[in-house]
């Protein structure tokens, strides 16, 4: 009955009411000696998912969180919550849930996004990288992570590059692959999951970037955004920080940045007899796989969700494919493949403007 009762609470017009409602009897029972004030939930930015997050004019401030359950696992986020925060990693507390009907309360974080810290102040990126990579390694470092995560299999990583074609390429582009060409990506994409099911596998947050880490008072980030882990590469969160869908930085910087974290995590113990050449094709092609996907998730948003402005983050994230696919020969013939096919179709979209520049500053 419970889960008839929030399944027509998601499809009708009541959950705004019930949501509210929910709160605000949440906030009476935690406080029940603090002054009746007008509740005011001030809806923050939506993100990829169908998660919405208000800030409440509460002291301390906290987030309420609409999570549907027909879309999102609000028991795997509190279940990652309960497991991450003994181990001194900075993930905000649940301070009330109804996981039945998708209601949250959270701590907040605030609004200092990796994002605005970096675009604002360029120069504070080797600081403000070294910090996400010593949370990222403290993440990856979680001990008996595999009990309450999900592999990453080859299925998962299968099922994430079908976005590409089914998405990207045949509903934004309205290209029809033929048979060849469905049998060439196939066999980039055995190649890619290949990859990444030889490297050491830990805890994956699976959307680590400068959009899912906020700069907190304390010096330290807080990660968000973490209840799609999984158990599964290594290299997966360290390519999705630093080829950045969002931002990008310089191929020699990029690299320095990669191996500084492989050395950390050899030092940690979660690399081992693990030369630079293979570690940099692991990053590398992690780094492809996740880009393909997003190509595909991108377009999906668009397509599916309404959410049209991810597709002007599209040109930066064909940069990273072909930079990527161009600089090894088992990928060549793909690359050549993209440029020729579906390059010349993207450049007739209107999110398009020149890869080749994507995500380039300013001089």
């Amino acid at each position: 009955m419970a889960e008839q009762h929030s399944q027509q609470l998601n499809s009708s017009t009541e959950r705004p009411a019930a949501f509210k409602a929910w709160v605000h009897e949440q906030l009476k029972t935690l406080r029940p000696d603090a002054p009746i004030a007008e509740l005011v939930l001030t809806p923050l930015r939506s993100d990829a998912g169908f998660r919405q997050y208000y800030r409440l004019n509460t002291e301390p401030s906290m987030l309420a969180v609409d999570a549907p359950p027909s879309h999102e696992n609000s028991e795997q986020f509190v279940k990652l919550v309960r497991y991450l925060r003994p181990q001194g990693i900075d993930v905000p507390a649940v301070v009330a849930a109804d996981i039945e009907r998708g209601f949250l309360l959270i701590q907040d974080f605030g609004d200092r996004l990796l994002q605005h810290e970096l675009e604002s102040s360029p120069d504070s990126a080797p600081v403000l990288y070294g910090e996400a990579l010593f949370q990222l390694l403290a993440l990856q470092q979680s001990p008996d992570a595999q009990q309450v995560l999900e592999p990453y299999d080859r299925k998962a990583l299968a099922d994430e590059l079908a976005l590409f074609p089914d998405w990207f390429i045949t509903q934004l582009l309205q290209y029809r692959l033929n048979d060849a060409e469905r049998e060439q990506l196939q066999a980039v994409f055995a190649q890619l999951e290949n990859s990444a099911l030889e490297q050491p596998q830990v805890l994956v947050h699976r959307d680590y970037h400068s959009r899912n880490l906020l700069l907190r008072t304390s010096g330290r980030m807080g990660i968000v955004d973490f209840q799609d882990a999984l158990w599964g590469p290594i290299t997966y969160d360290v390519v999705s920080l630093l080829r950045d869908c969002y931002l990008r930085w310089p191929d020699e910087q990029v690299r320095q940045w990669a191996l500084g974290y492989g050395n950390m995590a050899a030092d940690a113990g979660l690399l081992a007899d693990v030369d630079e050449l293979r570690y940099l094709r692991w990053f590398d092609w992690m780094g492809l796989q996740r880009h393909l996907k997003v190509l595909g998730v991108f377009s999906r948003l668009s397509l599916r969700d309404g959410k049209h402005h991810y597709l002007a983050d599209l040109p930066l994230v064909i940069r990273y494919v072909l930079e990527v696919s161009q600089r090894y020969p088992e990928l060549a013939e793909f690359a050549q493949w993209f440029e020729q096919q579906l390059l010349p179709l993207a450049e007739q979209q209107p999110w398009y403007h020149d890869y080749r520049r994507a995500g380039d500053r300013p001089a």
